[in-house]
């Protein structure tokens, strides 16, 4: 999800360089024959290069066609005035125009193998973590048409009201949740309707499972068995509870902001798409943000942007590519010799992120998913997909999950649940070897802040990421809760027909001591990597852009992605980003914000007891 391209769509910029070096040439041979003199040809040559600047000139230049840059490319071209020219570093998304030639993509099912494969996959890596014994963790981030949205789990999950309102309360006003809410209805399709919390006419189709698996049942009756409450729709009215997790899937194929955003759009005019090619820095006359510079073929090149330059590269590349150019904390900026445009210390820090740790229980009955991941059953599933987009291939089987609170006291759910009928190993990373059912569960709001910084002025160059995970006792305390309310969970009689020996903690793991080395050995990212360019107020000397998604101190230069965030929310973070994206380009446009107001929100009776 962020910067490169080949083969832009409406003009090429090596015919351009062709006609400025012809207009070039001869304005040299003029001025020796014909003897013009030296003011003149100034004038002639600054006349060839402002028409150059013409012909690759935009009113919109928007890095990165991830999660955030589809739904901008597809909503800013909306107005047949609007140009806009959408960077992105990865390859598209489709063969030959087809998605069944990229089924690692589009395949649900198929979700784990672009998670290994550096091809469609920035393949991140953190620094050694020195609260979790010193392990490197890996973080995968999207490279390709859609971003993350084509490679993640495809989990619709919106996160809580309150977060939003916290938003609000930490400097991002007019984002709380009545702001927010008409915006990821206006994105949205349900397959069971509008009404007062989901859309019915929007581009991002939402759906649920299809499985009816009985792991899915067993699960469900455990949890309300373990005294929980079932919630129809974590989205809507009621997020605390377990229930039927919301996909972006359609019709059995993975819905990313590319099908849902850029796809729709491409044949217009006035949208020129590129790929394969890396932004190396954002232009500037002054504090004025002119256009971009980017690399193709080993050749150096420019666009520009009448209006705005925006960013939306993600929590990483936004980062990244400020502080190349020159935006950042001035201190560490001159260290690497990069000009200072502006001083931003905000710029990578505020990093944060979910962990999450598989909880693992081995399955007595031949039904969870380790048979379908034998060869000749995935050839089976695969034609099948292939064929008519149905059978196991067509869902990521993460169809039930919920939210809880960890303790007495706190005011909505900061604990997320994802049931899979299945084990999973580093990632996917590793086939799974017995049949078993887990649980991803971790905590929602991290206490554990990290950062982000250039490693070199080399744009090819990962930068350091430090997420600094469990460095508080906070975290800590919440990650042993997460352990201890999974086990009681599946202890529960709706499982006893299933339940085999725990795998993983493993029985042997029984006190807070054992619990926590668990944590530290297997907790892994949830790849929710966010708040790294924060959003706030002018007053806030953390804050990099305002509630305008404005860039602090720049004229034309926006940050629009998961970045922006102030805090993380109680949840997966797809479905927030595209919502950030779609409240964006309604301030982009000028039009003043949709809100509901009103709407209510599910509070528990009492905050005296857990559940």
């Amino acid at each position: 999800m962020s910067y490169l391209m080949k083969g832009v769509k409406c003009c090429s910029p090596v015919n351009q360089m062709h006609k400025v070096t012809g207009t070039l040439f001869k304005a040299h041979i003029l001025k020796n024959i014909l003897g013009i003199d030296e003011q003149q040809f100034k004038i002639s040559r600054t006349s060839s290069q402002l028409s150059s600047e013409k012909a690759n000139s935009y009113n919109y230049v928007i890095v990165g066609a991830g999660s955030a840059g589809c739904v901008l490319a597809n909503r800013l071209t909306e107005d047949p005035l609007s140009t806009v020219l959408l960077l992105e570093a990865g390859p598209k998304d489709t063969l030959l125009g087809s998605k069944r030639l990229m089924w690692k993509i589009h395949m649900p099912a198929a979700l784990t193998y672009n998670l290994c494969d550096e091809k469609y996959n920035w393949y991140y890596h953190t620094t050694s973590q020195k609260h979790m014994d010193n392990r490197i963790m890996y973080w995968p981030r999207g490279r390709v048409w859609g971003g993350s949205s084509s490679l993640n789990a495809m989990v619709y999950i919106r996160g809580h009201a309150e977060d939003y309102n916290r938003w609000s309360r930490e400097g991002a006003i007019g984002w709380d949740y009545e702001h927010c809410l008409p915006y990821f209805k206006k994105a949205q399709t349900h397959e069971l309707g509008p009404d007062q919390y989901r859309g019915g006419n929007g581009p991002l189709y939402v759906s649920r499972g299809k499985t009816n698996h009985p792991l899915h049942h067993a699960f469900l009756e455990a949890t309300q068995q373990a005294g929980y409450p079932f919630t129809n729709d974590m989205n809507g009215y009621q997020q605390e509870g377990f229930g039927w997790m919301d996909m972006t899937v359609h019709q059995g194929q993975r819905w990313s902001t590319a099908s849902a955003y850029l796809r729709p759009a491409i044949s217009r005019p006035n949208l020129s798409v590129a790929e394969k090619t890396i932004v190396t820095k954002i232009l500037f006359q002054g504090t004025k943000c002119i256009g971009v510079e980017y690399v193709k073929n080993g050749q150096r090149k420019k666009a520009f942007a009448s209006k705005e330059v925006i960013l939306s590269g993600g929590a990483i590349n936004s980062p990244q590519l400020l502080m190349l150019s020159g935006i950042g904390n001035a201190d560490e900026l001159k260290k690497l010799g990069i000009p200072v445009v502006c001083h931003l210390p905000g710029v990578g820090q505020n990093l944060q992120d979910h962990l999450e740790v598989y909880v693992q229980q081995k399955c007595t009955k031949p039904i969870t998913l380790y048979n379908a991941q034998k060869p000749v059953n995935m050839v089976r599933i695969g034609l099948e997909w292939l064929w008519k987009f149905t059978g196991e291939g067509a869902t990521a089987h993460l169809e039930s999950g919920g939210f809880i609170r960890s303790e007495p006291g706190v005011p909505h759910p900061d604990i997320q649940f994802h049931f899979l009928p299945s084990q999973v190993i580093d990632h996917g990373r590793v086939a799974s070897t017995m049949e078993a059912y887990q649980v991803h569960v971790g905590p929602m709001r991290s206490t554990s802040v990290g950062w982000l910084k250039l490693k070199s002025t080399d744009p090819n160059d990962h930068p350091i990421i430090e997420p600094n995970y469990m460095s508080t006792e906070r975290d800590i305390w919440e990650f042993r809760q997460c352990v201890k309310l999974t086990r009681e969970i599946f202890a529960q009689k709706a499982f006893e027909k299933f339940r085999g020996p725990e795998i993983q903690p493993g029985n042997h793991v029984q006190s807070d001591r054992e619990i926590d080395a668990f944590i530290r050995q297997k907790a892994d990212s949830a790849y929710h990597p966010s708040c790294t360019c924060k959003m706030g107020q002018l007053s806030d000397s953390t804050a990099v852009v305002d509630p305008q998604t404005k860039v602090i101190g720049i004229e034309n230069l926006r940050v629009v992605d998961a970045s922006i965030m102030p805090s993380v929310v109680s949840g997966n973070l797809n479905a927030p980003t595209i919502m950030i994206a779609e409240k964006a380009a309604d301030i982009i446009k000028g039009l003043p914000s949709l809100q509901e107001k009103n709407v209510p929100v599910y509070k528990p009776k009492t905050l005296e007891t857990q559940r």
